[in-house]
């Protein structure tokens, strides 16, 4: 994942009367604005008790954040729409703020000379930061304090800060609130300090503020922004003096800030809220939050986080009292030091990864290669949602670790895209400068995306005709968690749009030394590498397998298109599916016996129904020579990669239920990231190296080594669930799982001892019958929605 930018080109124009015919069959659009309308009022009696190991889902740090390297050391904060990071320096608070529709760029639905969408700042667009925030105390500087601690509390969802100065304790606190939709910073203090300083507010792309309270402003694409801040305090006093905002011996400061743009999931619109008032909404919402009191704002911010956060629970086992002893940074140097596992801070990482999730995905665009995270206006891949496995692999743990909720942005975004995507697929595919056009006829249908997408519905680098197939097979598999129909009637057509796309494409060929006829993918690459005019790559033909029998299920589920799902179940018969190479021993990528490409690639395409996918399975129902095949490619690609790329290998180990080999690959990722290497920063985002010396934030890793950590506790898909099917011996001697969602309607509380399971508790979410395994043990159980059943004989 690491395409060179493109100069830019002359820009299309979205057809407006295809957009608002599409937009109509869909009905309505996700509803989100990008600054979140105010809500009824939020419940500020709301209690939310803590559970008895809290302490240990709670980071710290001895030194605050450098200013120049937030991006490795600050701490995140997010309400899913707007972010910071913040430097918890006692003498300067600084915060870099983002909202998740701050993108600049547009369209970009044209292709340059090499048959490539433009990929640069100046057409395809960037995310960028919003507003920078500094609150300065002169006389706290970090030479003056000592004590210092830094803190993230995973379970109340709550950054800050402690020190000691001239005797007297400080304190501060800083969230962002869902339900108020603001970022809020509590300065405290016990013993009779005072915090006396300033507060400012700026944009970064050079805005003039209109006041000390408050700025707006629009980007060159029309985008209009805006942001705000307000001040309270207790026992001292907040004045505004120009563009600064003074407060003088306060006991007590509260600040509150907000900020957001008139982004709107409207493709007809032009993707604009036109009668959306930034600036103005924001202050609003500033006044609103600044006048309720401190410890109400705290109270309902750790009420709605908790709803989401305390769904599940995970023990992978007890640290030592000297792993304890240490610093979040220092544990990780540890751990890879001395290669001793830190069960509790292995558990902490996957926890973090459900902070990231929930702090950035609600209400607002999905996660990106940065989240929602920036420390500049110039992020690596302009910050986009790459379609090739980021932006899947971003998703992968939020149906797993109990946050289906934080899904429905990236369906959401999906579905507001769809006009454009159609409409930019059936104007530019079959352009004769694409090398992955259709070759049969030319007819194209349906929608494809690129390699690059952007909230804009515009297009960047390749054209990747199997990324519709992969987002769908993504889509559906949030449906197997929820079981819900009227999600199913939301994505439904996304699924057949893919499937029309596929039906022009696919290509009859008769394969070497035989009769049979079968239908393979047009000319295309296997991500990122090999030859890029390959017929039949196994990647896209088995992620067409899938896409066709989920698109079957949708409409017998939901009653529709019968005579085109016959279509289709026709076409999936006739599909390629790879072989085995009688060269190299594996699953072959390309439709040849030969390697094509690098054995060690980053990508692990060719096992996509591996995992995420499960058509090869370990269990007897997949023949033995394509899971060894499988197995032999998975061992070529190595244990030795990029975090994302580990994650995914960790994710496939743990199917084929290697435990050692899926464990090690976690314990790759919590390496800590020095000089810019492979690993984990000190804010634990993970670092990819991108060349030496240089290392980049990408957060999918966060996310899929999650994942893979789940998948090795439980395995699950619609009618069957696994307990421990790859528990490595660092966590065997005793944990749990709590609130771990099944595919097909379930959850399961499951506590193990001595590598067995010893207590199993199945709950009906909407599913009715599936099996529960554990070795040789076999259960099948029936429940009706909201029963539960507890099963026992799973020990011996």
């Amino acid at each position: 994942m690491n395409p060179s930018p493109h100069d830019p080109s002359r820009r299309g124009v979205l057809s407006l009367a295809t957009t608002a015919g599409l937009t109509a069959a869909l009905g309505a659009l996700p509803a989100f604005t990008a600054s979140a309308a105010p809500e009824d009022r939020p419940d500020r009696t709301a209690e939310s008790p803590l559970p008895a190991d809290a302490a240990r889902e709670q980071l710290w740090w001895r030194a605050p954040g450098d200013e120049g390297s937030l991006i490795e050391q600050g701490l995140p904060v997010g309400n899913g729409r707007i972010g910071a990071l913040a430097s918890n320096d006692p003498g300067h608070e600084l915060l870099l703020i983002t909202d998740a529709t701050m993108w600049t760029g547009g369209l970009n639905d044209t292709l340059d000379q090499d048959g490539q969408f433009p990929y640069g700042r100046a057409d395809f667009g960037s995310f960028t930061l919003l507003a920078r925030l500094a609150v300065d105390l002169p006389d706290h500087d970090l030479g003056s304090v000592h004590d210092y601690r830094r803190t993230l509390d995973l379970a109340q969802g709550v950054a800050g800060c402690s020190y000691v100065r001239s005797g007297v304790t400080y304190r501060r606190e800083m969230y962002a609130s869902h339900p108020d939709d603001v970022i809020v910073l509590h300065f405290t203090q016990s013993g009779g300090g005072r915090h006396t300083g300033s507060i400012t507010l700026t944009g970064t792309h050079g805005e003039k503020p209109d006041s000390a309270e408050s700025f707006g402003a629009a980007l060159p694409n029309g985008l209009r922004y805006g942001a705000a801040v307000q001040a309270r305090a207790t026992g001292g006093k907040v004045t505004v003096h120009g563009t600064r905002i003074d407060f003088t011996g306060c006991q007590e400061l509260t600040v509150v800030v907000c900020a957001g743009t008139n982004y709107a999931p409207d493709a007809a619109a032009g993707f604009r809220d036109a009668s959306l008032d930034p600036e103005r909404l924001a202050r609003t919402k500033a006044r609103a939050a600044a006048a309720v009191p401190a410890d109400a704002l705290r109270r309902t911010h750790v009420a709605d986080y908790r709803a989401l956060y305390g769904r599940f629970g995970l023990s992978l086992g007890t640290s030592t009292a000297g792993q304890r002893a240490l610093d979040t940074w220092e544990r990780l140097h540890a751990r890879a030091r001395d290669d001793e596992p830190d069960p509790e801070l292995e558990a902490a990482y996957l926890q973090f990864g459900r902070y990231l999730m929930i702090s950035g995905s609600r209400d607002s665009l999905p996660l990106g290669l940065q989240g929602l995270w920036l420390d500049g206006n110039d992020p690596d891949w302009m910050g986009d949602y790459h379609t090739d496995i980021n932006i899947q692999m971003n998703y992968w743990m939020a149906d797993r670790t109990g946050l289906s909720a934080c899904f429905d942005a990236l369906a959401d975004y999906c579905l507001a895209q769809l006009p454009a995507w159609t409409d930019v697929t059936r104007r530019r595919f079959g352009d004769p400068r694409n090398r992955f056009r259709n070759t049969s006829g030319g007819r194209t249908a349906g929608w494809a995306v690129a390699f690059s997408t952007n909230p804009y519905g515009g297009s960047g680098w390749w054209w990747h005709p199997a990324g519709n197939a992969w987002l769908c097979t993504t889509l559906w598999e949030h449906y197997e968690y929820t079981g819900s129909r009227e999600y199913l009637r939301k994505i439904y057509p996304l699924l057949k749009g893919a499937c029309e796309f596929w039906e022009a494409r696919l290509l009859p060929v008769t394969l070497p030394g035989t009769s049979k006829e079968v239908l393979v993918d047009d000319h295309d690459w296997s991500p990122e590498h090999g030859p890029q005019d390959a017929r039949g790559i196994t990647y896209a033909q088995e992620v067409v397998w899938t896409l066709f029998g989920h698109y079957c299920t949708a409409a017998a589920a939901l009653g529709r298109d019968t005579r085109y799902a016959d279509t289709v179940a026709a076409l999936r018969r006739k599909l390629y599916l790879p072989e085995v190479s009688p060269t190299t021993g594996w699953l072959q990528e390309w439709m040849s016996p030969d390697n094509l490409g690098e054995t060690e690639h980053r990508h692990l395409s060719p096992l996509i129904n591996l995992f995420p996918g499960d058509r090869i399975r370990p269990d007897g129902s997949t023949p033995k020579d394509v899971v060894a095949g499988a197995t032999a490619l998975l061992t070529a690609r190595g244990m030795e990669n990029f975090g994302w790329a580990n994650a995914w290998r960790g994710a496939c180990w743990a199917r084929l239920k290697n435990a050692e080999n899926a464990y090690r690959l976690i314990a790759n990722n919590l390496r800590p990231s020095t000089d810019g290497r492979n690993g984990t920063a000190s804010n634990l985002f993970d670092i990819y190296e991108a060349e030496r010396g240089r290392g980049i934030f990408q957060i999918d890793a966060n996310f899929g080594t999650p994942a893979a950590i789940v998948e090795m506790l439980l395995y699950s898909r619609p009618g069957h669930i696994e307990l421990l099917p790859a528990l490595p011996d660092a966590w065997a001697a005793s944990g749990h799982l709590e609130g771990v969602p099944a595919r097909g309607g379930f959850e399961v509380d499951l506590r193990w001892r001595d590598g067995r399971p010893t207590h199993v508790t199945v709950r009906s979410v909407g599913g009715r019958t599936t099996t529960v395994a554990h070795g040789s043990t076999t259960r099948e159980i029936t429940l009706r929605p909201g029963a539960s059943v507890t099963l026992k004989g799973f020990g011996r």
